[in-house]
C-alpha cells in the first residue's frame, strides 16, 4: 500500500537540515511525503515523481539541473586542454574482426572525426576495402547506429538493423553486397537480432519484438519470439515458429547448422539458467525436440551439419563442453570432450575438423586449437596479458580471425590459416603513445569476507606508492561479465598525468565461473560492494592513493555498485561517477526491461528478495546529514535498458541530505541512450564532463 499525504512541499535545497552556505545552491526540487508499506516495512519515497519522465515537470528540472551542472563543469580549469587532449584520443582507429563469408569479409572500422563505424567489405583476403554501409550519411549528428550485421553464408547479402537516438529499437534491412543497394524488405522491432540466414539466402530465421497494441501496455519490450522470413514476403505474415505460450522474459537466440537441416533455439532465461531446443528443417510444421530443459545452468550451442556442440556450466562452475549427435538428444548419449579445467572456458567455435577455444585465467585471455574430439592441437601465444576481443571464422573454412587488445595495446587483428598454422597481424591500429612508459600490474587482496579478489592496476612506471597519486577505481560485478584488459584511448589522458587505474575483478562476474557469479547475485549482492570497498581499502593502505584522492566510477550495474559504495562508505571517497545507474532497487523490476534481471536481483515483489533490495538499494540508504563525495551522475533519455529516473531520484536526494560541500551533479544527455551506438561527438562531450570533474576533485594538474 502507498501512504500519499494531501501535503506537499517545495524546498530549497541549500537551506534545508540547517547546513551551511557553504554547500551549492541547487536548484529547487520538490519532495513529497510518500511512503509505501512493503512487507511489513514503511519505504519513504519522496522523489517519486520524477519517475515520469514525460511529465512537464520533470522536463523542467532536467533542465535545470543540466544547466546548472553546466555551469559547474564548463568554468573548471584546464577544461579545454583536457577536450583537446580527449579529442585527439578519440579520434584513434577503432577496427572490427572480420567476418568471413565465402571470400568476402565484412568489419567495422571508425577512423579521425567519424562518429560512428563504416562497415567495409574486402573481396579476398589480401583484396581491397569497399566501404558498404556508412550509417554517418544518415544523420548530420551521429545519432544514427548500425546495432549488428549477419552476412548471408555466400555472401551476397547482409542483413544490419539501425536504431536512432541510442535507443537500441533496430529495425531490420537487407543490402545487395553487389550494388550497396537495399531490398525492400524491412522489419521494425529486431532489437539485439539473434539471425540465421539459409543456405542459399532465400530466408532466414529471426528474432524480434511485439508490436505496440499487440501486447498488454509496458510488455512491448518483453516477448522476444523466433520467426522466418523468406525475402520478398510482407513481414507482417512472417511465421512465429518459436516461443508462442512461454514466459514473456524468455531470451531465445538461433543457430542453424550450414547445411540448414538443424535449427537450435537456445532461450536464456537470467544470467544463470538456459534451455535447448532442437528442430529438423526438413520436416514440417517445424517440431522442436528438448535438448535440456528445466536444469538450472547455462547451457549454449555451437551447431555443426553432424554435431552440437554443448558449453556448460553444469556441474562444472568453469564450464565443459559436450558433443551431441542430433539425431539423439538424450542426455545419455552426450559425449564429454572438454572437461572442466582450471581455465574459465568462454567460447567454442568450429573451423573446419578443428575446435577453437577462448578461455580465461585470471582474468586475462588463452586461445587454443583443438580437434572435434577435444585434444589439444597447440595453444596459440598471446602477446601479453590480455583479451580475445572478438573471433570471426566460417564452420567450413580454413582460417579464424581474432582481435587481442590490453591496457597499453590497442586492437590487433591475427589470421590464422589452419592449412598451415600460419598466424599474421590482418589489421592494427596505430597510436602516438609511448606504452614503454607504463605497466600493468595484477594484484590480489582480502574482501571482507576474506575471499581473494584479483585487480589490475595501470599507471606510469616508477610511480612511487606514497599514498598521492590520484586513482579511478572502477568496477562493475554483476551478469556473468568480465573485466579484463582492454584498451580504452581516452583513460591516457589520465594516465598520462600520473593517475593510476585500478579495476577489480569482483564477485558477481565471471572471470572465475559460475560460483564467481552466483557468490555476488540475488542475496549475495552485498558481496559485491564488500569486494569494491575492499579494493578501495587496499589502495589507502598500501598507499597506491589515500581518501582525498581516490575516485569511483561505474555504468549500469556497475553504476549501482558506485552508489551503494557511496552510501555504505563516504568516507573512503572524493569522487565518484555513477553512470546509466540503478539506484532505486525496490522499483526498478517495474521500468523498461528490468524484469529480465529479476534472475540476477530479485524483486522487492517477494517478501525474503525485498529484504535483501532494500537492505543495499542506494537511493533507500541516502542519510541527512551525512558528508558524501562529489558526485557526478549521468544518464540518457533514449536509454531503453536503465531509465533515466534513478539518476534523477538519486541525485535529488543526496543533493538534499549531503552535508559536505562537495558537489553533487546531475547530467541527463537528450537523444542518447544506454551507451551502444552513442556518436564519437557525444563520447567527446560526456569524456570532457568526466574528466574535468575527475581531474578537478582530485587535484590532477595539466
Amino acid at each position: 500500500m502507498t501512504t500519499r499525504l494531501v501535503a506537499v512541499t517545495t524546498l530549497l535545497v541549500c537551506g534545508t537540515l540547517g547546513m551551511t552556505q557553504t554547500r551549492p545552491q541547487y536548484p529547487a526540487t520538490k519532495s513529497e511525503p510518500i511512503v509505501d508499506t512493503l512487507h511489513g516495512t514503511a519505504v519513504p519515497d519522496p522523489y517519486r515523481w520524477l519517475e515520469e519522465g514525460d511529465n512537464p515537470a520533470v522536463k523542467e528540472w532536467t533542465e535545470k539541473q543540466n544547466a546548472y551542472t553546466r555551469s559547474f563543469l564548463d568554468k573548471l580549469p584546464g577544461r579545454d586542454d583536457i577536450r583537446a587532449r580527449l579529442d585527439t584520443l578519440t579520434q584513434i582507429t577503432g577496427i572490427g574482426v572480420p567476418h568471413p563469408a565465402s571470400g568476402k569479409y565484412f568489419y567495422v572500422k571508425r577512423e579521425g572525426k567519424q562518429n560512428q563505424p563504416v562497415l567495409y567489405v574486402r573481396e579476398g583476403v589480401n583484396g581491397a576495402d569497399r566501404e558498404l554501409l556508412n550509417v554517418n550519411a544518415l544523420a548530420a549528428d551521429g545519432t544514427t547506429a548500425l546495432d549488428w550485421n549477419f552476412p548471408s553464408k555466400d555472401g551476397r547479402l547482409l542483413a544490419y538493423g539501425l536504431s536512432v537516438g541510442g535507443n537500441e529499437q533496430s529495425t531490420l534491412r537487407i543490402r545487395d553486397v553487389a550494388t550497396g543497394n537495399d531490398l525492400p524488405d524491412t522489419i521494425p522491432n529486431a532489437r539485439a537480432c539473434s539471425l540465421a540466414w539459409l543456405p542459399d539466402a532465400s530466408g532466414f530465421y529471426y528474432t524480434r519484438y511485439p508490436k505496440a497494441g499487440s501486447v498488454p501496455k509496458g510488455e512491448e519490450a518483453y516477448h522476444r519470439r523466433v520467426f522466418f522470413h523468406k525475402l520478398g514476403d510482407n513481414p507482417d505474415k512472417d511465421l512465429n515458429v518459436f516461443g508462442t505460450g512461454r514466459s514473456k522474459e524468455d531470451w531465445p537466440n538461433i543457430a542453424l547448422s550450414p547445411n540448414g537441416r538443424w535449427l537450435v533455439v537456445t532461450p536464456q532465461q537470467g544470467w544463470a539458467k538456459s534451455e535447448i531446443y532442437v528442430a529438423d528443417t526438413t520436416k514440417k510444421p517445424l517440431d522442436f525436440k528438448p535438448l535440456v530443459e528445466k536444469v538450472p545452468a547455462l547451457f549454449s550451442a555451437i551447431v555443426s551439419d553432424n554435431a552440437i556442440y554443448i558449453r556448460t556450466n553444469d556441474k562444472a562452475p568453469r564450464y565443459k563442453l559436450y558433443a551431441v549427435n542430433p539425431n539423439h538428444l538424450e542426455r545419455t548419449a552426450w559425449k564429454e570432450i572438454i572437461p572442466e579445467g582450471q581455465d574459465v572456458l568462454e567460447n567454442v567455435y568450429v573451423i573446419d575438423q578443428t575446435l577453437a577455444t577462448v578461455s580465461m585465467l585470471k582474468a586475462s585471455s588463452r586461445l587454443r586449437l583443438r580437434g572435434l574430439d577435444g585434444k589439444l592441437k597447440r595453444e596459440i601465444e598471446l602477446p601479453m596479458l590480455g583479451s580475445i576481443v572478438g573471433v570471426g571464422s566460417e564452420m567450413n573454412g580454413k582460417e579464424l580471425f581474432y582481435g587481442f587488445q590490453s591496457f597499453t595495446r590497442p586492437q590487433e587483428i591475427m589470421r590464422v590459416n589452419l592449412a598451415n598454422d600460419e598466424s599474421k597481424q590482418w589489421a592494427a591500429v596505430k597510436v602516438d603513445i609511448n606504452f614503454d612508459e607504463y605497466e600493468v600490474k595484477q594484484v590480489e587482496y582480502p574482501s571482507k569476507d576474506g575471499t581473494k579478489i584479483t585487480m589490475f592496476l595501470a599507471g606510469k612506471k616508477g610511480l612511487k606508492w606514497d599514498g598521492n597519486n590520484p586513482t579511478i577505481l572502477y568496477g562493475y560485478g554483476g551478469f556473468n561479465i568480465n573485466l579484463t584488459p582492454s584498451f580504452s584511448a581516452a583513460r591516457f589522458t589520465f594516465l598520462e598525468r600520473g593517475g593510476v587505474l585500478a579495476i577489480a575483478n569482483l564477485r558477481g562476474g565471471g572471470e572465475y565461473g559460475e560460483e564467481w557469479h552466483q557468490a555476488g547475485m540475488m542475496g549475495n549482492k552485498q558481496n559485491v560492494f564488500n569486494d569494491f570497498i575492499a579494493a578501495g581499502e587496499w589502495l589507502v593502505k598500501e598507499k597506491v592513493t589515500s581518501p582525498n584522492k581516490l575516485a569511483i566510477q561505474g555504468g549500469s550495474n556497475g553504476g549501482l555498485l558506485t552508489g551503494a559504495a557511496m552510501t555504505q562508505r563516504p568516507d573512503l571517497f572524493r569522487a565518484v561517477v555513477c553512470q546509466v545507474p540503478l539506484l532505486d532497487m525496490v522499483r526498478y523490476h517495474q521500468f523498461l526491461i528490468a524484469r529480465l534481471w529479476i534472475p540476477e536481483y530479485g524483486s522487492a515483489d517477494q517478501s525474503d528478495q525485498f529484504q535483501w533490495l532494500h537492505a543495499y538499494s542506494p537511493y533507500h540508504h541516502v542519510k541527512n546529514g551525512e558528508k558524501y563525495p562529489a558526485t557526478l551522475f549521468t544518464a540518457g533519455e533514449g536509454d531503453s535498458r536503465v531509465d533515466p529516473l534513478h539518476a534523477r531520484k538519486m541525485a535529488a536526494r543526496v543533493q538534499e541530505a549531503n552535508a559536505s560541500p562537495h558537489p553533487i551533479l546531475v547530467r541527463i544527455e537528450t537523444k542518447a541512450g544506454h551507451g551502444a551506438g552513442k556518436p564519437r561527438g557525444k563520447q567527446l562531450d560526456e569524456l570532457t564532463d568526466v574528466y574535468s570533474f575527475l581531474f578537478n576533485q582530485l587535484g590532477v594538474t595539466n
